[in-house]
Protein backbone atom coordinates (compact mmCIF):
# COMPACT_ATOMS: atom_id res chain seq x y z
CA UNK A 1 0.00 0.00 0.00
CA UNK A 2 2.82 2.41 0.84
CA UNK A 3 4.46 1.78 -2.54
CA UNK A 4 1.21 2.57 -4.35
CA UNK A 5 0.73 5.79 -2.38
CA UNK A 6 4.33 6.80 -3.01
CA UNK A 7 3.97 6.26 -6.74
CA UNK A 8 0.66 8.16 -6.71
CA UNK A 9 2.30 11.08 -4.90
CA UNK A 10 5.26 11.26 -7.25
CA UNK A 11 3.22 10.97 -10.43
CA UNK A 12 0.56 13.32 -9.06
CA UNK A 13 3.19 15.96 -8.38
CA UNK A 14 4.57 15.46 -11.88
CA UNK A 15 1.05 15.86 -13.31
CA UNK A 16 0.49 19.06 -11.34
CA UNK A 17 3.81 20.43 -12.52
CA UNK A 18 3.14 19.61 -16.18
CA UNK A 19 -0.42 20.93 -15.99
CA UNK A 20 0.77 24.07 -14.25
CA UNK A 21 2.69 24.97 -17.38
CA UNK A 22 -0.70 25.51 -19.09
CA UNK A 23 -3.38 26.46 -16.54
CA UNK A 24 -5.09 25.39 -13.33
CA UNK A 25 -7.69 23.17 -15.03
CA UNK A 26 -5.02 21.20 -16.84
CA UNK A 27 -3.07 20.84 -13.59
CA UNK A 28 -6.11 19.41 -11.76
CA UNK A 29 -6.90 16.93 -14.55
CA UNK A 30 -3.32 15.81 -15.13
CA UNK A 31 -2.64 15.56 -11.39
CA UNK A 32 -5.71 13.39 -10.85
CA UNK A 33 -5.05 11.11 -13.80
CA UNK A 34 -1.37 10.74 -12.96
CA UNK A 35 -2.20 9.94 -9.32
CA UNK A 36 -4.61 7.21 -10.40
CA UNK A 37 -2.08 5.72 -12.78
CA UNK A 38 0.62 5.79 -10.11
CA UNK A 39 -1.63 4.13 -7.55
CA UNK A 40 -2.66 1.39 -9.98
CA UNK A 41 0.81 0.56 -11.29
CA UNK A 42 2.48 0.93 -7.88
CA UNK A 43 0.11 -1.62 -6.37
CA UNK A 44 0.38 -3.87 -9.43
CA UNK A 45 4.18 -3.83 -9.21
CA UNK A 46 4.03 -4.62 -5.50
CA UNK A 47 1.66 -7.56 -6.06
CA UNK A 48 3.79 -9.00 -8.86
CA UNK A 49 7.23 -8.54 -7.32
CA UNK A 50 7.03 -8.42 -3.55
CA UNK A 51 4.07 -10.54 -2.55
Amino acid sequence: MIIGLGCASLLGALGWWLGGLWNLGAAVVLGGVASGVGLYYGNKWFDNNLR
